[in-house]
């Protein structure tokens, strides 16, 4: 089983004096000698050097106390969080799923060794607690195809566990003055590919980035074709945005993966992205084309939401249920209420798991890449910029606006609750055209994202307001069915239908607000 390990280190270059006396540092009472230690590690990638385009390492190493299969992911400048797994002849499983989203259906294979003589030292404080562990590497690369090789030595500073980062500051602060600087590679293996190339290194990192290398020509439009466009035109404000989404999809799977906070929401949000703009710059791209890539979109987004829906309905109805006073809950409704929430909640991680692992995921991928580097483009893709975004953004409003003013002629009940949904849905759409836009058409934009994010939070609370009801009222008949009284569920019934009015009562007014903004 593979476990995860917050690396916060510092690399410097070295000469052959080896390291500078640490015993000035602030806070350092001993430089305690651990002795030297032989360290082989292997690095996989693929050919084209996908991993190593997004900074990520995957090595098999043998010696030290640490031996085993090593995957790091950057979390910022000198942070990296490493996945351990044991010692094994094949890659793990759980590791090969954290690097799918980038290797596809390329091979990974060994591409560098590199042996370090490694002479560690641990900096202690007064208690002889360890504040952070140095060494002084001597490396030796070599290129496992083509037979280059490099070597260099180098300093290396790991901040010790739940240490705080400014500590590194200090030691830094003391090297410098001995004349010891920073290294120019991020890595060792960033160091050896460099030194040990036999040609210019693959850019391609990805099939992203390979696809985005083609010439972008038309793709299947049936009104489109090459020069559709030009530098400037719509098209081009269009597609950054959705390769900054299809980038993210593809930099969140490993996150997803890992169970990591928050990662989940963020990969279905970039799907919805991809799936509104699709559709609003349908004037910019075939939809012949992407309304299928749409379609697997959606499918995305649902396993994604396998769980999550009812997460977060779980959290609105566990919440209101811890506010009641002891004397209004009568009889076991908690406990019907965690059993409802753990059933809901058993085997969603499995299901998504699965769908990530599947030959559709990776094909929806590929698809996204392809349409990318050659987009379906019409004529209008060519167009002004301003003009053609702009109207694309107004329709998307003009939407949102439509069904707005159909849910405030609808009395309270069944058909206002769906007109409020829909015009939820709608106003997401709307948000994200604005957001593709909003480089280009600046404030105008920036305020339309502003007042969709207020909408979809006021809507949003009803829509959350409905299913809680239903979910009350479902759990009030088991109840029942049970000989159980059902008087909680009714209570918690009330006051989300109370929650409604208040959101039904406060639409006018912030619809008023939210048309007097808009430039649109």
């Amino acid at each position: 089983m593979a476990d995860t390990k917050r690396e916060i280190e510092r690399k410097y270059e070295s000469d052959e004096s080896g390291l500078p006396d640490l015993t000035g540092v602030a806070g350092v009472a001993t430089v305690l000698a651990k002795g030297v230690a032989e360290l082989d590690a292997v690095y996989y990638d693929t050919p084209d050097e996908r991993l190593a385009a997004a900074s990520i390492t995957l090595r098999r190493r043998t010696g030290g106390s640490d031996a085993g299969w090593h995957l790091k992911f950057p979390v910022s400048s000198g942070v990296r969080d490493e996945i351990r797994a044991p010692l094994s002849e094949t890659l793990p499983r759980d590791l090969a799923g954290l690097v799918r989203s980038r290797v596809r259906e390329a091979e990974l294979v060994p591409l560098v060794r590199l042996r370090s003589t490694r002479d560690v030292s641990d900096l202690l404080d007064a208690d002889g607690g360890l504040l952070a562990e140095v060494s002084v590497d001597a490396v030796r690369a070599e290129r496992l195809t083509g037979g280059r090789s490099a070597q260099w030595s180098e300093i290396e500073v790991e901040l010790a566990d739940d240490g705080d980062p400014a500590f590194l500051d200090k030691v830094e602060k003391k090297l410098r003055k001995a004349g010891v600087r920073p290294s120019a590679s991020p890595s060792k293996l960033a160091r050896a590919l460099r030194e040990t190339a036999t040609a210019e290194p693959g850019t391609a990192g990805t099939d992203t980035a390979k696809s985005g290398k083609r010439k972008k020509k038309g793709a299947g439009g049936k009104k489109g074709g090459a020069g559709a466009a030009k530098p400037g035109g719509a098209a081009e404000h269009v597609l950054a945005y959705l390769r900054v989404q299809r980038d993210a999809i593809v930099e969140l799977d490993p996150a997803v993966r890992r169970d990591l906070y928050d990662s989940v929401h963020s990969m279905r949000v970039a799907t919805r992205r991809l799936r509104s703009t699709l559709k609003s710059y349908g004037k910019v791209l075939d939809r012949t084309v992407t309304d299928p890539i749409g379609d697997e979109l959606k499918w995305l987004a649902g396993e994604l939401g396998v769980g999550r829906d009812h997460e977060v309905l779980a959290e609105r109805v566990t919440e209101a249920l811890a506010a009641l006073p002891e004397n209004l809950v009568v009889g076991p409704v908690r406990t019907r209420v965690r059993t409802w929430v753990e059933e809901g909640s058993s085997g969603s991680r499995r299901t998504l798991i699965a769908a990530l692992d599947g030959e559709r995921y990776l094909t929806l991928l590929r698809t996204l890449d392809a349409m990318i580097a050659e987009p379906p483009l019409l004529k209008g893709a060519g167009g002004g910029p301003e003009k053609v975004i702009g109207k694309a953004v107004a329709r998307a409003f003009g939407k949102v606006s439509d069904l707005v003013e159909e849910a405030l002629a609808q009395p309270p009940g069944a058909e206002r609750d769906h007109a409020m949904h829909e015009a939820r849905k709608k106003g997401k759409r709307a948000r994200y055209a604005a957001e593709a836009a909003t480089p280009l058409l600046g404030s105008p934009a920036k305020q339309l994202v502003r007042d969709m994010k207020s909408l979809q939070s006021l809507l949003g609370d009803h829509q959350d307001s409905v299913m809680a009801r239903e979910t009350l009222r479902e759990l009030a008949l088991q109840a029942d069915r049970a000989g159980e009284s059902s008087f909680t569920y009714g209570l918690l019934y009330g006051r989300e239908e109370r929650r409604a009015e208040l959101a039904e009562a406060a639409l006018p007014e912030a619809w008023r607000t939210i048309t007097a903004d808009s430039a649109f």
